[in-house]
């Protein structure tokens, strides 16, 4: 009867392995799409990338990266400042289509 046991024990530890698997992808499938409203106020080292660059796109959150544009028939950085996407009735341009 003893080895009953310890073979059930075994079969919960692969169980629980499986379901924290599916749980990760469960959690992470949640991140896609835009960042959820007042999520845009926290550090940026605590968003997925995906809120990150959503909050960027929604003018929420300061650009980084050596970017120009063209804004208002000048060519400018972007670095620093926080401009609305396209999508968001922005005047950048959608880089990733």
């Amino acid at each position: 009867m003893l080895h009953f046991k310890q073979d059930l024990l075994c079969v919960i530890k692969v169980l629980n392995t499986r379901t924290m698997k599916i749980f990760e992808v469960l959690n992470t499938a949640e991140n896609i799409g835009p960042a959820p409203s007042g999520v845009c106020s926290r550090p940026t080292s605590s968003l997925p990338a995906s809120w990150v660059s959503s909050c960027k796109s929604q003018g929420k959150k300061k650009r980084t990266g050596n970017r120009v544009a063209k804004l208002g028939g000048k060519t400018k950085r972007v670095a620093g400042k926080k401009i609305k996407g396209k999508k968001y009735g922005g005047p950048l341009p959608d880089y990733s289509a």
